[in-house]
């Protein structure tokens, strides 16, 4: 039993190959919506909660506790990237951009957790 294959015309264009421009919904139409309702919202309900900012003393001069929790995050992910390198487990940690945003945000947010709890 041969099998044979024929050769398949590229189409002229004229034919659509999804459905029609008019019907589909562009992500790109609710990209700019989507994340003006996200920024309202965030905005209202962290709000409320601002009204004190804790303050962290490094060498006579007061820094926001927030971006004392930022370095650390960065600094303990740069840690773990180098763990991650020194024993060869590269394969296990794809994709790469989204493991380590992870893990500087889970940092981040222990060092909050531990450290300004209140």
């Amino acid at each position: 039993m041969k099998a044979e294959f024929t050769r398949v015309q590229p189409s002229s264009g004229n034919q659509p190959a999804h459905a029609p421009r008019e019907n589909r919904v562009s992500l790109k139409s609710l990209f700019i919506p989507g994340l003006l309702v996200l920024i309202a919202v965030s905005f209202f309900v962290v709000r409320p909660y601002s009204h004190r900012s804790p303050t962290v003393d490094i060498l006579g001069s007061y820094f926001p506790a927030w971006m004392v929790c930022i370095v650390s995050g960065l600094t303990l992910t740069v840690v773990s990237r180098w763990i991650i390198r020194t024993f060869h487990l590269e394969p296990y940690a794809s994709p790469a951009p989204l493991i380590y945003s992870c893990l500087t945000l889970i940092y981040t947010f222990v060092t909050w957790m531990i450290f300004y709890q209140n």
